[in-house]
């Protein structure tokens, strides 16, 4: 069961309504729940090992380092294999993984390549997992569908972080990590029979078959990036968070030198639910037209609220501040459509793979950003100047936040995404009429 692809306003129920749609959020939920888990508690056995802080943050979050590689080099898969495959593929990884870091007894620096290995391909199973959803769910309830991916994610996340420390407490890391095998091949398990075998988005034949994976990856990703409205819808979903994620990354030594380093996670407990409860209220309240109007104004809500920490506010202050903030991640929500329907049907899984992979990447040199200004400025006027950031880059992309370009496709350029052109196995754009 699809639901119509038209611009009638949704529900989350009607979401769930359709079977395919509960096999995803099911698999994700176990997916993001058991790398939680994992991640925490291959930390918590490097540090256990070794006895070094550095070591067990950089085993934390080894695993996101190398996604960068490979969403620039191996996206062009996500569409050129089936879709189905390429997630249990995933999961099947991660089972393999954590049966090796439980079981084995490997060297501290062996460990760690192996988790560094298997972060590579992680952008492009997840860009399978991502262009599935529009087969699944289309107009308005695709929107709503990634609402409740975002918000169940932040959730799952927090959760994953409760029930780690609860294993690491009862079980000890090596059987912890047994218990995120379990939880991967769960996933894989109700992917492979829960969901619909459908074929590759794109078959390239000749040239393109020929150029392999990475040089298609890079062509691609620099036609997508050429395409004036498809770069737009980029840049209005990198720049913006990019900075406010930023801020985040200097609350914890904001409110350690203010004396409460209790309210660190407080504070980064109440941006997560300001983004729950924004992506949830947006979703659920504003019909899709209201949506897209929002994109704008809640945009500059992830910058005004981090003005007020000039004023240096205490750890209640500063928790108001932050979920504020926070809850304007939803004008996501006004832009997903639109870029869903700006990239062509054959190169949607490397579009998303780019989308998530570049967001990844930019809330990385936002936080690295943050942080250096920190070390020139006192920390509550860092976290103000990186407001005045996000209200700077909102507003110079102003019209792609509105959506300017719409009804305009002559201003857009049609990339080549397949050999020479559109190529055989490429599908028409949905900005261009099939012949």
């Amino acid at each position: 069961m699809t639901l119509a692809r038209d611009e009638e306003r949704s529900t989350f129920r009607a979401c769930f309504a359709v079977a395919e749609f509960r096999v995803l959020f099911g698999s994700q939920l176990l997916l993001v729940l058991g790398d939680t888990v994992k991640m925490l508690a291959f930390s918590v056995l490097v540090f256990t090992r070794t006895g070094s802080p550095g070591l067990a943050a950089l085993a934390y979050m080894i695993g996101f380092l190398p996604q960068v590689a490979g969403g620039m080099l191996l996206l062009s898969l996500a569409d050129r294999w089936r879709p189905r495959a390429l997630m249990v593929a995933g999961d099947l990884l991660r089972v393999a993984t954590c049966l090796v870091l439980g079981f084995g007894d490997l060297p501290i620096g062996v460990m760690l390549a192996l988790v560094f290995a298997a972060g590579v391909p992680t952008p492009l199973f997840s860009a399978a997992r991502t262009a599935v959803l529009p087969d699944v769910l289309a107009g308005d309830a695709y929107v709503l569908g990634r609402a409740l991916f975002t918000t169940t994610s932040a959730g799952a996340q927090v959760a994953g972080l409760a029930v780690g420390g609860g294993l690491l407490a009862v079980t000890g890391p090596h059987r912890a990590l047994l218990i995120t095998a379990a939880l991967s091949l769960g996933s894989a398990a109700l992917t492979r029979f829960g969901l619909r075998d459908r074929p590759a988005r794109s078959t390239p034949s000749g040239l393109a078959h020929r150029a392999g994976a990475v040089r298609t990856t890079l062509r691609v990703n620099r036609a997508l990036l050429a395409d004036r409205a498809v770069r737009g819808l980029l840049l209005a979903g990198w720049l913006p968070p990019m900075l406010s994620v930023g801020a985040e990354a200097v609350y914890v030594p904001y409110l350690t030198g203010e004396g409460s380093a209790w309210g660190a996670g407080v504070v980064l407990a109440a941006a997560a639910a300001g983004m729950g409860v924004g992506e949830f209220a947006v979703g659920r309240f504003a019909p899709p037209a209201a949506r897209e109007r929002l994109t704008l104004p809640l945009a500059l809500l992830l910058g005004v609220p981090l003005l007020g920490f000039a004023v240096r506010p205490g750890a209640a202050g500063a928790a108001v501040l932050a979920a504020l903030a926070a809850a304007g991640l939803a004008y996501n929500l006004g832009l997903q459509r639109r870029f869903l329907d700006a990239v062509p049907e054959a190169a949607r899984g490397q579009a998303f793979g780019l989308q998530t992979s570049g967001l990844m990447t930019a809330q990385a040199l936002g936080a690295a950003a943050a942080g250096a200004l920190a070390e020139l400025v006192p920390a509550h006027l860092a976290i103000a100047l990186s407001g005045c950031g996000v209200i700077a880059v909102v507003l110079a992309l102003r019209g792609d936040l509105r959506g300017d370009l719409r009804g305009a496709p002559s201003s857009r350029v049609s990339p080549p995404y397949g050999p020479g052109g559109a190529g055989e196995g490429a599908r028409p754009s949905p900005a261009e009429p099939a012949a």
